[in-house]
């Protein structure tokens, strides 16, 4: 017996102390159900090619769903999935924003062709108008199981104006357009989709008190069940962006798990106009060593730390001054079975124009 303990004692001993035993409860922990979501605008309408997508290419995407046995949820039915006990499924999430009328004339003939859904995303005060859906055409895409979210009434730059008159405006304008979609298509919509994909904790307290399960934003990530469901992650698909090889390599991503986030906007570190931001994760099976950074597409400057019980500590800024209105701060970083994880967060500067 007294061997045996002194075993012990020498093999704990001799154990690196840096080295984290990865127990059953940790895997347990870091089992995640993921529903990569993606969005689209337009439909073969080569105008507006940077929210485009060509029918042969929205197509591909679908037939590759299809050929690997994807199921299609809508973004209620995706944020139910989610929070559900029921086992992971191979399952994504389609929504169109603004409800232009290509949809129904390009996109929803090869939805019906491989059976899948989607759920798209309108703003009432732009229903009828040129180019755009009307109430008749919204009907006819509830009927073939399509849903309806609401994408605000009137699509404004809700966070240029003071926080406070803003804040109301978005209220007020957020209860107009559900009023307007209950009353033209009998129901109440669940989802909901940020102008320009542009909110703060306000906005998505609003959001939240008005009744919708969850919100979509548009920073790009992988939407998964330890997600905020009112900053809902999405890929955007355009001629740009959609082409297969992109599409699949966004489908196959999965999420880094983010403890926290923050901007440090004033003093020596950061300012309004160009801030550093803060990323705090659990380092779990993630190759940190491979991690990489981008702003606006661009090589960023980064700081990591690892802290206590394995936590990444990643300080990020961009090497440029930010010229956009919006700009999308992303990391990427493989696990140690090689497949890649993806984080994105968007910086406004209300101040500047589109």
């Amino acid at each position: 017996m007294k061997y045996y303990l002194l075993l012990l004692l020498l093999l704990a001993l001799s154990y690196p102390k840096n080295h984290r035993v990865t127990t059953k409860a940790d895997q347990r922990k870091t089992v995640q159900k993921v529903v990569p979501t993606f969005v689209y605008h337009r439909f073969g309408d080569d105008r507006y090619p940077s929210t485009n997508i060509s029918k042969d290419a929205f197509e591909s995407h679908l037939k590759h769903l299809k050929d690997n046995g994807y199921q299609t949820l809508t973004f209620s039915e995706s944020i139910s999935y989610l929070k559900s006990r029921k086992k992971a499924k191979k399952v994504v999430c389609l929504t169109i924003d603004d409800g232009f009328k290509s949809f129904i004339e390009n996109g929803l003939p090869l939805l019906q062709t491989y059976g899948f859904t989607a759920t798209i995303f309108v703003n009432t005060a732009s229903i009828g108008n040129p180019d755009y859906l009307d109430w008749e055409e919204l009907k006819v895409l509830n009927e073939a199981g399509i849903e309806i979210g609401n994408h605000s009434d009137s699509h404004a730059y809700f966070l240029s104006d003071t926080v406070d008159t803003a804040r109301e405006q978005f209220r007020a304008d957020l209860i107009k357009s559900q009023a307007l979609l209950e009353k033209n298509l009998g129901a109440t919509p669940t989802a909901f989709a940020y102008p320009y994909g542009e909110f703060d904790t306000q906005m998505k307290a609003i959001v939240q008190e008005t009744g919708f399960v969850g919100a979509a934003a548009q920073s790009s990530g992988v939407n998964n069940s330890s997600g905020d469901f009112y900053q809902v992650p999405r890929f955007p698909m355009s001629d740009r962006y959609g082409q297969i090889g992109s599409f699949l390599e966004k489908l196959g991503m999965l999420p880094i798990l983010m403890k926290e986030v923050s901007a440090i906007k004033t003093g020596y570190s950061g300012t309004p106009d160009n801030p550093r931001i803060l990323f705090k994760f659990d380092e779990a099976n993630l190759n940190v060593e491979q991690l990489q950074c981008f702003v606006q597409g661009k090589r960023c400057s980064k700081s990591l730390r690892i802290l206590r019980g394995g936590k990444i500590q990643l300080s990020v800024k961009s090497k440029q001054p930010l010229t956009s209105r919006r700009s999308l701060y992303t990391i990427t970083v493989p696990d140690n079975e090689g497949k890649w994880h993806w984080y994105s967060y968007t910086w406004v500067i209300p101040s500047m124009k589109e």
